[in-house]
């Protein structure tokens, strides 16, 4: 690359690459077939090639596809070779090799070491490859290098190599918000299975037992509900499912206590049938379930009822969980999904949380309730997921 593309190439890279990709949109818009200057046909080569080494850089650089973001990263800096070093020695090369990467490893060393870019002049012929070090630095540590080979290594490849670390030292800080992300959905599961044991399945076995004599084969059928919401409940894959397999997991808990409740618990489902296969977060709808019954009828003496009830509207599906028990103070019901309390309540307050974080802010949970008239709990699902199915956890 010339000085001027590499110039560009940095101004892509800054705030600058927004008003030239506006500046072309413009223009394509218009019909033009003039894509600009050559200043501007670079920045957009190189958000372009940015863009494409992006994902490779994301599990970090010692991951194998970041060879691939080595390969994007060479054509982007307009040099003959680019290695990417992690801190643990991972080469990470493309470009004419020749003995280049044993050298890219002792660069990235030195330039970790300074923790600033570093020009290294070829040690013989004048037409031999120089290169260029830049420190990639994440949360003030350097956890590695991007070097770049040319003959000669110019000012504006200087420029670029420096910008070029900042911005994998971005991707890889990404990367780790990403894997924040995911560690924060497990642990946010990991709590709901908790929940489970301690208030659910000493009462689910004491009611077993109560009819191992009086009614063995009701026992049984209990039992066999009993393992299949345990197996539902604590199954170790996805963070995905479907609303069919929630409501599946849910006849089996509600079957768990009508025998205890009796007649004083009554349900009634209206699911519409298109919405059985929409893809739900794992273990969403079943909280809100269990919370009715604890929370709501539980502390009545004459029981009640829940309703569940899907619907389709073209592009969510509603799912709402309604009881008509004891409800609660709408200001307390605030605080909960907010501040959080002592623990009561923690389905309800974890799947808010986990909806939101699928979702979006505006994809939590919606609380209709007032103190002695029930509640009712909505969740809204869009239709399509492509990225959260099932089948691909």
């Amino acid at each position: 690359m010339t000085d001027v593309v590499l110039a560009a190439v940095l101004g892509a890279l800054g705030g600058i690459a927004l008003t030239v990709l506006l500046l072309l949109a413009r223009r394509l818009a218009r019909g033009a077939t003039d894509l600009g200057s050559e200043a501007e046909r670079a920045a957009l080569q190189a958000l372009h090639q940015a863009s494409l080494a992006a994902p490779h850089l994301r599990a970090g650089l010692a991951a194998p596809d970041v060879v691939k973001a080595a390969r994007h990263l060479r054509v982007l800096l307009g040099s003959a070779a680019v290695a990417v070093v992690s801190s643990d020695g991972t080469v990470s090369f493309d470009g004419a090799t020749d003995g280049l990467e044993s050298a890219a490893v002792r660069i990235a060393a030195q330039v970790r070491s300074s923790g600033r870019r570093q020009v290294f002049p070829a040690p013989g012929r004048a037409d031999e490859l120089e290169a260029v070090g830049a420190p990639i630095v994440v949360d003030g540590e350097a956890v590695g290098a991007v070097v770049a080979f040319a003959a000669p290594v110019r000012a504006a490849l200087v420029r670029a190599a420096e910008e070029v670390a900042d911005w994998c030292a971005a991707q890889v800080e990404l990367g780790g918000l990403d894997a924040s992300r995911a560690q924060l959905a497990e642990a946010e599961l990991r709590s709901l299975r908790a929940q489970i044991s301690p208030h659910f399945i000493y009462n689910a076995l004491t009611a077993i037992a109560s009819f191992i004599t009086t009614d063995p084969a009701r026992a049984r059928e209990l039992v066999l509900e009993f393992a299949d919401f345990t197996r539902y409940s604590f199954r170790r894959q996805g963070e995905f499912t479907t609303l069919a397999e929630e409501l599946g997991s849910i006849h089996s808990y509600l079957e768990l206590e009508r025998a205890r409740f009796g007649d004083r618990l009554r349900v009634t489902l209206r699911i519409a049938p298109e919405t059985l296969s929409t893809v739900i977060p794992f273990l969403s709808v079943q909280p809100l379930v269990e919370n009715a019954v604890r929370h709501g009828l539980e502390p009545g003496e004459g029981g009640g009822e829940i309703r569940i009830a899907s619907r389709d509207d073209g592009t969510h599906a509603e799912i709402t969980v309604e009881d008509d028990g004891v409800g609660m103070d709408p200001d307390a019901l605030r605080s909960l999904l907010t501040a959080g309390d002592d623990g009561r309540h923690v389905g309800l307050r974890n799947v808010d949380t986990r909806l939101r974080q699928v979702y979006g802010p505006g994809g939590g949970l919606v609380v209709e309730t007032n103190s002695g008239a029930g509640t009712l709990v909505r969740m809204r699902v869009p239709r399509s997921q492509p990225l959260n199915d099932p089948d691909n956890d």
